[in-house]
């Protein structure tokens, strides 16, 4: 049973960009999943110009301190404006304290800090934390939803999920404006999936490619098809600039990326991976809620803060309501400059 935020006039706006778009991305991307399988290797992942390059041992150290024991992590991206104090950062990790069964998973969360004022933020928490740089390219700030910045830090994101891949590590990879409420592996397909992914909207089928995918919060595993699929997916940022990671990986998927990798994709309920475009009403099951819908980091705090309250006093009863998530709604209205 769920409830959906409505947020007509935004998207209205949103899809009518995709669409303009949709052409060009469909022509860029047709060249690139079907091309003969032995040009493959043309688009193996060059390490860009502009990126610091730092010793693999650096980041195999960090992926294996954070390490269960069958080579998986769980992945988020900090930044100055979600570290600072009761911000973004704390209200995660306090979901991860209050949660059931996920104060555990902690030890195994590695933070990969954009900046030095976060990097610093993270060792003082002592979390696993590592470093990434990019020269030339400030993302301490908020980097408001659809900004130029903001789609160059999801690419800058793919760019490292797919070198950790590479390393050997499977991972979920969480946004960190995502409660965590429960312990989402009891949740996840265990049949043999490469790829289970969120889903914005979620149509009751979770083999079914029409789901609509949000990149927020996804568990992949690493082997030749999705380190193939990291490729294809960051190769395509030049020609796609003004598009972010989310809607290309959707474009993808919708010309058969996931098919002609021969990878098994599971899109996941929103009754258990719940987000404020379609929010879950069984608070006996729910596992995530993510602060999708929303654009401001102000707003996604207010709700997100609301709603983790309003979980921790339903115990788990069916009556139990989330809040109305004022603040992200009036977050669409606002004229906010970064």
């Amino acid at each position: 049973m769920v409830g959906t935020l409505n947020l007509s006039e935004n998207a209205a706006g949103r899809v009518a960009m995709l669409m303009a778009s949709s052409v060009a991305i469909s022509l860029i991307l047709y060249s690139l999943l079907w091309m003969p399988s032995s040009s493959i290797d043309f688009f193996r992942l060059q390490q860009p110009q502009n990126a610091t390059v730092v010793s693999e041992d650096e980041l195999e150290k960090a992926l294996k301190g954070a390490s269960m024991d069958n080579r998986t992590v769980i992945i988020s991206v900090l930044n100055k404006a979600y570290a600072k104090e009761n911000g973004m950062l704390d209200l995660f990790l306090r979901s991860f304290q209050q949660g059931e069964d996920t104060e555990f998973l902690l030890k195994h969360l590695l933070l990969v800090a954009v900046d030095q004022e976060s990097f610093e933020r993270c060792k003082l928490l002592g979390l696993h934390c590592y470093k990434l740089v990019t020269d030339g390219v400030d993302f301490s700030k908020e980097e408001l939803y659809m900004s130029t910045d903001f789609i160059k830090m999801m690419w800058r994101r793919t760019l490292f999920l797919g070198d950790v891949l590479r390393h050997g590590y499977n991972f979920i990879f969480t946004d960190m404006d995502i409660l965590w409420l429960r312990n989402p592996f009891v949740k996840f397909g265990h049949e043999g999936e490469d790829l289970q992914i969120s889903c914005d909207w979620y149509n009751g089928r979770p083999f079914d490619h029409s789901n609509t995918i949000n990149t927020g919060f996804y568990f992949v595993t690493s082997n030749n098809k999705t380190m193939t699929l990291f490729d294809w997916w960051y190769k395509s940022r030049n020609e796609t600039a003004a598009i972010k990671e989310q809607d290309v990986l959707a474009k993808m998927k919708s010309m058969g990326a996931f098919q002609r990798l021969g990878m098994k994709v599971r899109f996941l309920d929103t009754m258990y991976f719940s987000g404020f475009c379609k929010t879950s009403q069984d608070f006996k099951e729910v596992c995530t809620v993510h602060a999708n819908c929303c654009r401001s980091v102000k707003a996604k705090l207010a709700d997100l803060t609301a709603s983790l309250e309003v979980w921790k006093r339903s115990n788990g009863t069916s009556t139990a309501k989330w809040p109305p998530l004022h603040a992200c709604k009036n977050s669409w209205k606002e004229n906010i400059v970064v």
